[in-house]
């Protein structure tokens, strides 16, 4: 599954997601707990935007300056007319490149749409893309492996090197867990906040 795949999915569905998302509370408590261990001010990387909405609104209460990527051109569209003041950009992370570092990363329900051989090299991205006592917080499964799933009659990919997995890469990165959570039982959701050292 190509990531641009996901990016076509998601076009077809960009109106119904921010319709959905824009003012909803899904995932606003996990946000706030990360930017908790955040310093305000600074720079963040929102991975996976989408239309942009509460987390974009949330991060910019903590100064934060914000770049937005996701791999939906439709989804871009979406989250410059909603914050014409940030940086979107139509990208995929795992080709993005930056010579800056991020003092707050976020990849909310993204990265696990990734295929199964990306998940090592993102997450090993996300990590070395973070300022020292910079703070990720991302998604993914408890399971490992692999699947398709239906959303609105399109098919999205799937995938996760599981708790342990991302566990052992953040540790390798030197990026320290405060935080993992299945905060969706019994669905198979595990949110992570990380702290780089």
């Amino acid at each position: 599954m190509k990531p641009t795949l996901i990016g076509d999915g998601y076009n077809k569905l960009a109106r119904w997601w921010h319709g959905q998302h824009h003012d909803s509370s899904y995932g606003v408590n996990q946000v706030k707990r990360a930017l908790q261990y955040c310093q305000t001010g600074g720079n963040a990387l929102d991975v996976g935007c989408g239309a942009g909405g509460r987390m974009v609104r949330l991060m910019q209460k903590k100064e934060l300056a914000i770049t937005g990527i996701d791999v939906s051109p439709e989804m871009i569209k979406l989250a410059i007319e909603n914050h014409p003041d940030e940086n979107f950009l139509i990208d995929d992370i795992c080709h993005f490149q930056a010579k800056e570092k991020y003092n707050f990363i976020l990849a909310w329900d993204s990265i696990f749409h990734l295929p199964l051989s990306e998940q090592e090299p993102v997450v090993t991205k996300l990590c070395k893309l973070l300022a020292k006592d910079g703070v990720l917080i991302y998604t993914f499964g408890d399971a490992v492996g692999e699947h398709d799933d239906q959303m609105k009659g399109e098919t999205f990919h799937y995938s996760s090197i599981g708790i342990n997995g991302n566990l052992a890469l953040l540790a390798m990165h030197g990026v320290t867990c405060k935080h993992l959570e299945v905060d969706q039982w019994p669905q198979s959701h595990v949110y992570c906040i990380g702290v780089k050292t």
